[in-house]
């Protein structure tokens, strides 16, 4: 292999940076789409569910019922403004999306419950949307269980014979955001990336530089690191601006390591950008290297990394394919930094999947660009 010219090198960078700074839709889409995607899918996207509207059938309308229901209300998790008559008046609110939950108490809750037998209490889900339904009836669950650890019950105040202390660990809170926001680290810089040096090489094709280019002393490993540094360092101020954006904007905890982060980012980069410039060198088209882009990087990244559903949950063919996405590694990456606070010791095999992955991008790009005429 030919030895690396640091002056070539430096050129071959300088020419890539003066080109981009020529290109406002990428420099647009280099430092403003991070940020902007950032804010979007961090307020678009949510797990936490909130204002349940809840509507109420109370047949025994007792001190013990509304007791209940008070429990419903100070839990700050469900609206309960619908107080019904019969139960066949909210199967048209449950139609329309109105209320999506409904607490039936039948007449004999409180004398059952003042007499020591079971008190039952009926809650109709709307199940068009299993995920939220799922998280209502936990929910409704968790109201009923601490309600019946502190029932009276004849005049005693009585307790389960079991009672469950939890604690949570890393987001205390439950809030779905602290979860999100660092997974779309890994996302947007997968996307962003690769899809800004997928154009690079294709544009030289395209404009007809490329008889220029080809005519120089400069290598192939050369042309593919001089222009990929430009955007190497694009990255990392994206990085470093949306993880920024995230603390300051959404209040997402950063315990881990800053150093740490960054050595990690900058391995993931390298092998996210050598991966557009791979489609750049195949494409040889600035249209096609963009669809192409999308498919390799948006899809996979977005679907099969962890970021929106449990690879746990997935068929034993996607999981399988989950191991050749990177996002699914830099996604514990930045969790385990953000959240945990954890350091190499836990993310040494992330931490190598990374620089792997960083060797491979470079040389799949190094192999398929080639400088010469066809």
């Amino acid at each position: 292999m030919a030895r690396v010219s640091r002056t070539r090198l430096l050129a071959m960078a300088r020419k890539e940076v003066l080109q981009l700074s020529r290109d406002r839709r990428s420099l647009i889409l280099a430092f403003l789409m991070p940020l902007l995607l950032l804010v979007l899918y961090s307020y678009a996207i949510s797990w936490d569910v909130r204002n349940i509207a809840t509507a109420v059938v109370d047949q025994d309308n007792s001190t013990r019922s509304r007791a209940l229901l008070d429990a419903f209300r100070a839990s700050g998790y469900f609206t309960m403004d619908r107080d019904l008559a019969r139960v066949a008046d909210a199967e048209p609110l449950i139609d329309r999306g109105e209320v999506q939950l409904l607490l039936v108490v039948p007449p004999d809750f409180s004398r059952r419950l003042g007499s020591g037998r079971p008190a039952e209490l009926q809650a109709i889900v709307d199940g068009s949307d299993a995920n939220t339904a799922t998280i209502v009836l936990g929910y409704t669950q968790a109201v009923l269980q601490d309600f019946a650890s502190n029932v009276l019950l004849r005049g005693v105040r009585a307790r389960l014979p079991l009672t469950a202390e939890t604690r949570v660990w890393f987001n205390e809170e439950l809030v779905s955001r602290n979860m999100i926001v660092p997974g779309l680290v890994a996302v947007i810089m997968m996307i962003i990336a690769a899809m800004l040096t997928s154009l690079t090489i294709a544009r030289e094709w395209e404009r007809g530089t490329m008889e220029q280019l080809a005519a120089t002393p400069v290598t192939r490993l050369e042309v593919v690191i001089g222009k990929l540094l430009p955007y190497l360092g694009i990255g990392l101020v994206d990085v470093i601006v949306i993880s920024v954006a995230g603390v300051l904007l959404f209040h997402v905890p950063f315990r881990g390591s800053a150093a740490l982060f960054l050595v990690l980012s900058t391995a993931y980069l390298i092998g996210v950008l050598g991966l557009g410039l791979f489609i750049s060198a195949v494409a040889k088209s600035q249209l096609l290297a963009t669809q192409m882009g999308m498919i390799l990087t948006f899809l996979p990244s977005f679907l099969l990394s962890g970021f929106m559903f449990a690879i746990d949950a997935m068929p034993p063919v996607l999981r399988l394919l989950t191991y050749v996405v990177p996002a699914r590694y830099f996604l514990v990456v930045t969790r385990g930094i953000f959240l945990k606070g954890v350091g190499v010791d836990v993310l040494f095999v992330q931490g190598l999947l990374m620089i792997v992955f960083g060797i491979l991008g470079l040389a799949l790009a190094v192999r398929a660009f080639k400088k010469e005429l066809e």
